[in-house]
């Protein structure tokens, strides 16, 4: 059965053709903001819903209008630029239905729109667009030309969708393909337990540790004198864009890092096992601010702000998106499990008490006397949770 998947490659355009990518993007990103600007206006002074048919009937008076401009463009790419404000609109409402701090839709400025989408290969766009060549791949972009891509790996199944994203200096084009074959891996017959943290980025429960490189941190001195010097920079000078430049590097640095890292132990963990269980982590609520309010503040505000940055650098989100995609993809079982008190009980007798954990990485039982490395023991308990759950789904 086929799958769903993106494939990212880092294009290397001409210096022409750059200037023609940024102009690309930056026209819609000027149309996003129009049509923004129209549906505030339109409800505000007439009562009036615009909606996303409306504006796209509208595009070709704009692009007639502005033939060296707007109409430069793939019509079906700004289509999608406007779909994508009708997506943000939809989310909204959903929000303020659910309760949730709404959020409305916000006007897009200079590096805040950084990706232009193609609907549909061959409309406007063309991967592979010279097939001819002997060792270089291409990709066409209405108004923009044949830009040569580094294809560092095969293309499986079919395209569907074309995007191009700016990363600083980087530009990358992102092929979402449909029908790609999975790739089952042979079966091991093993089931694992992953325990998640910041000292170590995993733990199986058959006490395999892979440490955390903490990109961040790492790259936390170089990021501290670009703040520092972008800080001292004057506002609108070409001096305070190339410091912006070089901060937005070592952030981009710091990303592809930490998805480095995720691949590589995504993969290792499915090549090695059957069954992988992991914690059912609110990553979100986890990392949430503890500052308070004015009337009631918040405590240890400067501590949990030092654990929510760790937790964030570790990159716990990325990983379990590689983790999911990969074990899709390699026929393996992927469980989540409630995470509470997984590091409190005791997987030799099942007592469960604060006093268990000693320390971070500590874990001696206070009925059995059992000890342990603190990440095992709570990894082992994951692993039977999730085959728990994995027997009451089968008897069911």
């Amino acid at each position: 059965m086929g799958v769903r998947r993106s494939f990212t490659f880092l294009l290397r355009p001409t210096g022409k053709q750059a200037a023609a990518l940024a102009a690309c993007l930056e026209d819609h990103r000027v149309l996003y903001n129009a049509a923004l600007e129209h549906r505030r206006t339109a409800y505000r002074k007439a009562g009036v819903t615009v909606r996303y048919g409306d504006q796209s009937a509208e595009l070709k008076h704009i692009r007639a209008d502005d033939p060296a401009g707007q109409g430069r463009w793939s019509f079906s790419s700004q289509q999608a630029t406007l779909r994508r404000l009708d997506t943000a609109f939809r989310e909204f409402f959903a929000r303020v239905r659910q309760g949730r701090v709404p959020g409305f839709p916000r006007f897009k400025g200079r590096g805040w729109f950084d990706t232009v989408t193609w609907p549909k290969d061959g409309d406007g766009c063309r991967w592979n667009s010279q097939p001819e060549h002997p060792t270089a791949t291409f990709v066409r972009l209405q108004g923009i030309g044949h830009v040569r891509v580094h294809r560092h790996r095969p293309v499986r199944g079919r395209v569907k969708t074309i995007s191009i994203k700016r990363e600083g200096s980087r530009w990358y084009v992102i092929l979402s393909c449909e029908d790609v074959p999975a790739q089952p891996l042979p079966a091991t017959g093993a089931a694992v337990g992953i325990d998640m943290g910041v000292a170590l980025l995993i733990t199986t429960s058959d006490g395999e540790p892979l440490a955390n490189p903490r990109p961040l941190a790492s790259s936390a001195g170089r990021l501290a004198a670009a703040q520092r010097a972008l800080a001292r920079k004057k506002r609108g000078s070409k001096r305070r864009l190339k410091a912006a430049a070089r901060v937005a590097a070592l952030h981009a640095k710091v990303g592809r890092q930490r998805r480095d890292t995720a691949h590589k132990a995504a993969l290792a963990l499915v090549r090695a096992y059957d069954v992988i269980v992991h914690e059912d982590l609110r990553i979100a609520n986890m990392t949430r601010s503890a500052s308070g309010t004015i009337e009631a503040p918040g405590r240890n505000v400067a501590a949990k702000s030092g654990l929510n940055r760790s937790i964030l650098d570790a990159g716990w989100g990325v990983f379990l998106r590689v983790l999911a995609d990969k074990a899709e993809s390699a026929g393996r079982e992927l469980i989540a499990v409630n995470p509470a008190n997984t590091s409190r009980i005791c997987s030799r007798c099942g007592h469960c008490a604060k006093d268990n954990r000693l320390a971070q990485a500590e874990f001696a039982c206070t009925a059995c006397g059992h000890t342990a490395h603190a990440d095992v023991n709570a990894a082992i308990n994951i692993l039977r949770a999730g085959l728990a759950l994995r027997d009451a789904a089968e008897a069911a």
